[in-house]
C-alpha cells in the first residue's frame, strides 16, 4: 500500500514554528499552538521534527522557588546551529576586517566604527519610534516591530505587571559572530536603543555572549519618577529663604 504523502504546507508551517521559537523563546508547545491556531498534537509533531534536525532544544532555566505539582511544561529555544543558519554571512570576513582596522588604526577606530553603526541604527528606526509618542513602552514596541521587519525577530515582554519595566528581546542578530569578538558593537547598539526609547537601558544578555536571545531591560516608569523628583526639588526650592544678593531693593529712609 502506498504511503500517504505529507501535507504540502508542512515545511512552511514548520518554518513558522521555528520563526516563533526564535522570536518568543523560551516558549512552550501550548503557547505555539495558541499563536498559530494549531492543535497541540500538530505543534508537537513539528517540534519533534525540529529537535531531530537539531534546530531547537529544551531551555533549562535555573529553578526559582518551589516547583509545583505535575510535570513542568517544556520551553524551547533555538540551538546554536539554527542561529548560525539565520545569521548573515561574511562574518569571518568582517572579523578579519575589524582585526585589521584595529591593528593599523588602533582600538579607537573600532570604537568609532561601532558608534557609527549605532547612529545608523538610530537613524533607521527613529521615525518608527517617534510616531508613537514619548512613552518608553510604546517606543520599545514600535522598535521591536521595526526590528522584526529587518529580520531581528524582536519582541517586548513585560517585567512583572509591566508598569515599571519591559524587556526588548532580539532572537536574531546579523553581527552575532562578529560581536562575540568585538563587544563594542553590542555596546553601541545598547546606546542606540537607549536613545531611541528615551530612557537609560541595561543589556542583560546577548546572543554574542552565548545566550539564546539578546535582552535589553527598559525601565518605563523612569519619566514619571523623574517628573516626581523634579516637582519635589522645585517644592523644596520654594521653601528655601532667598539667596544672598537676590533680595529686593533695600528700603530707603
Amino acid at each position: 500500500m502506498r504511503a500517504m504523502a505529507a501535507p504540502a504546507d508542512d515545511d512552511s508551517t514548520r518554518a513558522r514554528v521555528l520563526d516563533l521559537i526564535a522570536e518568543k523563546g523560551p516558549v512552550s508547545a501550548a503557547q505555539l499552538a495558541k499563536v498559530l491556531s494549531l492543535t497541540p498534537a500538530a505543534v508537537r509533531r513539528h517540534i519533534s521534527a525540529l529537535e531531530d534536525e537539531e534546530q531547537i532544544e529544551v531551555h533549562s532555566p535555573a529553578t526559582m522557588g518551589k516547583r509545583g505539582r505535575g510535570r513542568p511544561a517544556r520551553h524551547y529555544v533555538l540551538t546554536a546551529t539554527a542561529r548560525t543558519s539565520f545569521a548573515e554571512g561574511y562574518s569571518d570576513l568582517a572579523n578579519r576586517a575589524l582585526r585589521y582596522l584595529s591593528q593599523v588604526a588602533g582600538d579607537g577606530a573600532v570604537d568609532s566604527f561601532a558608534a557609527a553603526r549605532g547612529r545608523d541604527l538610530e537613524r533607521r528606526y527613529s521615525g518608527a519610534v517617534e510616531a508613537v509618542g514619548k512613552d518608553p513602552a510604546e517606543r520599545a514596541r514600535a522598535l521591536a516591530d521595526a526590528l522584526t521587519l529587518d529580520g531581528y525577530a524582536a519582541s517586548v515582554r513585560d517585567v512583572g505587571d509591566g508598569s515599571y519595566a519591559v524587556q526588548l528581546c532580539q532572537g536574531h542578530c546579523p553581527v552575532r559572530d562578529v560581536a562575540g569578538e568585538f563587544h563594542e558593537l553590542c555596546d553601541a547598539e545598547t546606546q542606540a536603543i537607549s536613545r531611541l526609547v528615551g530612557v537609560p537601558v541595561q543589556r542583560l544578555a546577548t546572543l554574542a555572549g552565548g545566550e539564546h536571545v539578546c535582552t535589553t531591560h527598559i525601565p518605563i516608569a523612569m519619566p514619571a519618577l523623574r517628573k516626581r523628583a523634579v516637582r519635589a526639588a522645585k517644592g523644596a526650592q520654594g521653601l528655601r529663604p532667598p539667596a544672598a544678593g537676590r533680595q529686593g531693593p533695600a528700603a530707603t529712609s
